[in-house]
């Protein structure tokens, strides 16, 4: 998979090095300089975002997860906003990652575990909003650059110290990584690829039943 990743990188570039010798080439003579086009402020990039979050309320593809230690995973991906996410690693990691909407459940297949936390108490939660809020409580920055436009979001309030980093094209504004930063400052970073919008997914990927895990969790302990 990362390989394949690379080789979309080694593609990309080598259009856009393609494209700028063409707008070189077609430059217009007599030294007369390109009309520069006009620099959209924070606000104004932002609600480009929200549009486009807005359009693609389902997603799904493959990604590569970033630990803060170095260590590389990858798996299979879907979104549905607002709320809910799923996350497939492959092999050998047996971790379900998944998001009803109120609860971000951690599965561990091969240890039968679960751990649930409240979706509104992780930076999750400004992901997979249903739109982005220009908002100064949430909104820490904005960079556009030519290659990437950078949102960072956080809320001391609700998160603390954690703050997730969002990363889209310059032009499409299509999602393409993201990095939560904890309080403890490690950085998590996912890169999504091969990515279709507007799937219909299935419901039963964002189910769980907590009550029933959380109920045989006792009975398990009782039973010891």
């Amino acid at each position: 998979m990362m390989m394949r990743y690379c080789h979309l990188l080694d593609t990309a570039r080598a259009g856009a090095t393609a494209a700028a010798m063409l707008i070189a080439l077609s430059a217009p003579a007599g030294g007369q300089a390109a009309t520069e086009p006009v620099a959209l402020t924070d606000e104004q990039t932002v609600a480009a975002l929200s549009e486009n979050f807005a359009a693609v309320p389902t997603m799904a593809g493959e990604f590569l997860q970033f630990g803060p230690n170095g260590e590389q995973t990858g798996g299979i991906f879907y979104i549905e906003r607002p709320g809910k996410i799923r996350f497939n690693y492959e092999q050998p990691a047996a971790i379900e990652v998944i998001s009803n909407g109120k609860t971000v459940a951690v599965h561990n297949r091969k240890l039968k575990t679960w751990d649930f936390y409240p979706l509104d108490k992780t930076p999750l939660k400004l992901l997979l909003a249903s739109r982005i809020e220009y908002d100064p409580k949430s909104i820490r920055s904005v960079v556009a650059e030519p290659d990437l436009t950078t949102v960072v979001m956080g809320d001391d309030k609700v998160f603390g110290d954690a703050v997730i980093t969002l990363m889209f094209d310059p032009e499409s504004y299509d999602l393409r990584q993201w990095t939560i930063k904890d309080a403890k400052g490690a950085e998590t970073s996912v890169m999504i690829f091969n990515v279709t919008k507007n799937v219909e997914l299935p419901a039963t990927l964002f189910k769980f039943d907590e009550l029933a895990i959380q109920r045989q969790r006792q009975l398990s302990g009782a039973n010891r």
